[in-house]
């Protein structure tokens, strides 16, 4: 399932400085816009909630948020920011946790759903998110699109940054789904690094694990301003939506 080994204190501590595009105005705005929508006078739960990137700015649109993550490193740097006080938080699995009530909303961002490296384990975190949702619910997942057409022939590396002393690096495994990020920089001289798994996920294959817990598509973006999702989108803004009563999949 969710490992926080790779979201440890030595992560946590830059995580946010390292996505650093992430909090731009315009985009967390969009974001939390399209969320707020969809959440409307219900409660929200977010999967991977980290450092509440989102949960907190949506919390403070006055939608009830509550977040489930695996790493207490992450989630201390959630509760130091101003307006984390009102977000709820479980330490546990996103796939698998439960929390004691109801949503409106469930959503995964950032292409936190490709931290769970097996199918079985997405197709739980699917599941789950369906457990927790009201009848009518919404399920938001934000997943790249695999970049598989970027890559040379026979080969398994694409450089995703390259700037000064800094790289990124993505080594797929086209047999196993299988993706790992690879993140290198010249540190006082000294070359760090580190790597973190994923296993990446086709849009369809998504809607079928959506269909496979009881729900099904009501849209798809390209990003959170609702531009179309077309075959050169890089990534997607995906909504399923529960049934309008309970046990109604037909």
């Amino acid at each position: 399932m969710h490992d926080d080994g790779h979201f440890d204190e030595r992560v946590a501590a830059t995580y946010d400085a390292d996505a650093a595009e992430m909090f731009d105005a315009s985009l967390l705005e969009s974001t939390v816009d399209f969320l707020a929508a969809l959440a409307g006078e219900g409660r929200a739960l977010e999967l991977g909630v980290g450092t509440g990137r989102v949960a907190v700015p949506l919390s403070a649109r006055g939608v009830g948020v509550h977040g489930i993550d695996l790493s207490q490193a992450m989630l201390a740097r959630l509760r130091g920011k101003t307006g984390s006080s009102s977000v709820g938080v479980t330490v546990g699995d996103f796939a698998t946790t439960r929390v004691d009530g109801t949503f409106t909303l469930v959503y995964v961002v950032f292409n936190t759903l490709m931290n769970l490296t097996t199918q079985a384990a997405q197709v739980s975190c699917f599941r789950n998110a369906a457990a927790h949702l009201e009848p009518g619910g919404y399920f938001v997942a934000e997943v790249m699109v695999p970049a598989l057409g970027r890559l040379p022939a026979c080969e398994r590396y694409h450089v995703f940054s390259a700037a000064d002393g800094a790289w990124g690096i993505d080594e797929y495994d086209v047999a196993t789904q299988g993706l790992v990020s690879h993140h290198l920089e010249v540190v006082e001289g000294r070359l760090e690094s580190a790597s973190v798994p994923f296993r990446y996920v086709w849009p369809a294959e998504l809607d079928l694990m959506a269909e496979l817990a009881g729900m099904r598509l009501r849209e798809r973006w390209g990003d959170w301003d609702r531009a179309p999702f077309t075959g050169e989108s890089r990534s997607h803004v995906s909504v399923w939506e529960a049934p309008a009563t309970q046990g109604a999949t037909g």
